[in-house]
């Protein structure tokens, strides 16, 4: 009893590798991109691509266990809901009510070290942000919530 069981788990688990979830990789930026309507200066741009573009655009560097299922699913989640929260990708589409209040948020995440997630940190210490880090996107975050005004 316990070996069929446990064959129909290893089947199951087999089975599992061939349902893969879409990718979330576009070539380029897209007409949305943050920096198509705010000036995002480059030393912040590298540190939001290296420690928030991988859940918070439509961009994300899977590492190797992406490809392992339900790995793969559990990844796809965690984009799909980070990207329901900020998405540097469309945040030029965003009202100027919502993009004001990300703008907000990115601060106070940031701020309180709740951004990066320190599960993704853990994963990925390079994208670990210094307290001087932190302070630039921070500043560039503050100067971007108040030239933003909503109508």
């Amino acid at each position: 009893m316990i070996k069929k069981i446990a064959l129909l788990l290893l089947a199951l688990i087999v089975a599992a590798q061939f349902i893969r979830p879409a990718k979330n990789v576009v070539a380029a930026a897209g007409p949305n991109d943050i920096s198509t309507k705010h000036p995002v200066p480059a030393n912040v741009a590298a540190l939001l691509k290296r420690a928030c573009y991988d859940c918070h655009s439509n961009n994300t560097r899977y590492p190797w266990y992406a490809e392992v299922q339900p790995a793969g699913w559990w990844l796809a989640e965690h984009v799909k809901d980070g990207k329901r929260h900020l998405n540097f990708s469309e945040f030029a589409a965003y009202p100027a009510k919502r993009a004001k209040t990300k703008a907000g948020e990115i601060i106070d995440e940031v701020e309180q070290q709740k951004m990066p997630l320190k599960s993704y940190s853990l994963m990925h210490p390079a994208a670990r942000l210094t307290p001087e880090e932190t302070k630039l996107i921070i500043a560039w975050a503050e100067e971007l919530e108040a030239k933003i005004s909503p109508p």
